[in-house]
């Protein structure tokens, strides 16, 4: 009976959840963007480690979460089969703790296997040597378990720690004697190629070099035929069997030759592994790494972007500002040109790029610049730059080379494209932009940019800001931009009066009060000078002369005397000059030249 409307509740759907969680995502990420760098990168630790842990919850207890109620039905979002299903002896049990990456499962189970009389198929066989290979005979830390180290290892890595050089050295202590991969091995009744190549790829990822050879040496003498994987790890760990540039050279070659005398045709990873070898065969990299570039084009095989990375940095490596070693960056950039790249190699990557912006800043060659940035914009190259820690250095000198060279209206134009989507600069970053705007004479759009820094987070930073006020108050500007620059000195004390860790600095106070004086607003400079003395700051003699001159256009005497007191206080040497120019300039009172002449009489006889 009631005139008042009924509302019936509407059943919530996926919908309405998938709605509430973007705007949960979306509100997050405006949030970010006003976050400072630390922070933003805090709150990306936390969600990948909320992530995680949600991933290991559901993984290791997926009978707790055996209802689906997401239509249409979303795969990833279920549990991953992690757990063992398989308890009895048998091969099939074996193989799914291999396919669950379950090492010591999957070695305890080929051993009641051996125990029990069966015969594991050579199929099977190859794939737990591949695995225990692949992990050094140890159980990978799978999502969100924490990662813990073999005591053994430790130790060894904390004796060994002081003289470490290179990350491939934490390897060398991985690859264990007589290992279950070895023991496997040697209860083979049959061992053929696939088996040695799985030990010998372990070997050489492990830091067993010298072990790998001399299983390859026993493979020989077996009248085996190694295959080009076997050939390709060997080649790689050339260099750290041998001590001697042309040593290292040598066997390459003759690897290489025996490849051609067992008639095992080279794939792009055995040549890529040739020139990374080559990086450290010094001055025969050169001519070796032309040669098996011109090889590989031979036998029709495209080179790689690992391919590319190993040759410029073979001829970057002796002199980067050479011309030559230019000219082949030229070459390489033109061969890109247009590509769109796909991972080929372990080493594919644009991490290159960084580092050869590094070299157009010190060749200071911005058309070499803008054809690197050509290769990044084609389809999704940038996903190849690497983590968001990479892609930050890259676009960091990308745009300090635009900084450096670039017209300020481009560089304007690139900053609002890429900041602060893909780069988040970092002080440095907004430097360089001040810097810019200095060159082409475009200071009146620093308010603008004080706002920026303000919202990237560093208004902390005493230096970015002083070099800010120092731009600002160099120099006289018309009464619209000395307006907004003194707007802006006031936010700045704002935002350092909110943040009593942050020390003034007697040139920012000084460049401060002097945009508030050009400003005509005398009262926030008068307290500015007050600031002064209570933060233990001297102020210059050119600000006290130029804050008198201002008193005196205002017809302020009162002000002339106490800015003289200030500087009695202050035991200025200059003070008895800003006495004689108050007594000269100001129609005072006789008490108020007292208050300027009775503190001390040499500013009577001096005046």
């Amino acid at each position: 009976e009631s005139t008042e409307s009924v509302i019936i509740p509407r059943k919530k759907t996926w919908y309405d959840d998938l709605t509430n969680q973007l705007y949960f995502i979306n509100t997050s990420k405006c949030i970010l963007l006003h976050l400072s760098v630390s922070l933003q990168k805090l709150f990306s630790l936390s969600q990948e480690s909320g992530r995680s842990a949600a991933k290991f919850i559901i993984n290791n207890n997926p009978k707790l979460f055996t209802k689906d109620f997401a239509e249409p039905h979303i795969p990833c979002l279920m549990p991953e089969t992690v757990s063992l299903r398989l308890e009895e002896v048998s091969e099939e049990a074996l193989k799914e703790r291999i396919t669950l990456r379950k090492v010591t499962a999957a070695v305890d189970m080929y051993d009641q296997l051996l125990q029990a009389g069966t015969t594991v198929s050579m199929e099977t066989t190859h794939s737990l040597l591949d695995l225990i290979c692949l992990y050094s005979d140890r159980d990978p830390v799978q999502d969100g378990e924490p990662q813990t180290d073999d005591a053994e290892f430790g130790e060894e890595l904390k004796k060994r720690k002081a003289r470490v050089r290179r990350a491939s050295d934490f390897l060398k202590f991985t690859w264990k004697e007589n290992n279950n991969a070895e023991r496997i091995f040697n209860l083979l009744p049959e061992r053929d190629t696939r088996c040695y190549s799985a030990l010998i790829r372990g070997m050489v990822k492990h830091g067993a070099y010298a072990k790998a050879f001399s299983m390859y040496t026993d493979m020989l003498n077996n009248r085996l035929t190694a295959d080009v994987h076997i050939f390709s790890a060997l080649i790689s760990a050339a260099p750290d069997v041998r001590d001697k540039f042309n040593e290292r050279w040598d066997l390459i070659a003759e690897l290489l030759n025996q490849m051609n005398q067992q008639k095992v045709r080279p794939n792009l990873l055995t040549f890529n592994s040739v020139l990374k070898s080559l990086r450290r065969c010094g001055f025969l990299a050169k001519t070796q790494a032309l040669h098996t570039l011109n090889e590989m084009k031979a036998l029709g095989i495209a080179p790689s972007l690992a391919s590319y990375d190993h040759i410029l940095a073979v001829f970057y490596k002796s002199a980067s500002s050479a011309q030559n070693n230019t000219d082949i960056l030229q070459e390489v950039i033109a061969e890109l040109e247009g590509r769109i790249f796909t991972c080929q190699d372990p080493d594919d990557g644009m991490s290159r790029c960084t580092t050869d912006l590094a070299n157009c800043l010190d060749s200071k060659d911005l058309e070499l610049g803008y054809k690197i940035q050509s290769l990044v914009d084609v389809g999704e190259n940038w996903r190849l730059l690497g983590d968001s820690f990479q892609q930050s250095i890259y676009y960091g000198r990308f745009f300090n080379l635009l900084c450096m060279m670039e017209h300020i209206d481009v560089v304007l134009k690139w900053y609002k494209q890429i900041i602060p989507s893909l780069y988040y600069p970092n002080p440095q970053g907004m430097r360089d932009l001040l810097q810019a705007l200095d060159t082409d004479s475009r200071l009146d759009l620093l308010p603008s940019i004080w706002k920026d820094i303000k919202t990237l987070g560093h208004d902390n930073k005493p230096d970015l800001v002083e070099e800010l006020l120092g731009l600002m108050a160099r120099e006289k500007h018309s009464p619209e931009v000395q307006e907004s620059f003194a707007a802006c000195a006031l936010d700045v004390k704002s935002v350092f009066d909110l943040r009593p860790s942050i020390e003034w600095s007697a040139a920012s106070l000084s460049h401060i009060t002097t945009l508030l004086l050009r400003a005509n607003k005398t009262r926030q400079a008068w307290e500015m000078l007050q600031l002064f003395k209570a933060r233990n700051r001297v102020p210059s003699e050119g600000l006290l002369n130029n804050f008198l001159s201002v008193c005196h256009s205002d017809g302020d005497p009162q002000k002339a005397v106490e800015l003289v007191q200030l500087s009695a206080a202050f035991c200025l040497p200059t003070t008895w000059r800003l006495a004689k120019r108050a007594l000269a300039e100001f129609d005072l009172t006789e008490e108020q030249r007292n208050d300027i002449i009775a503190p001390n009489p040499i500013y009577s006889a001096n005046a």
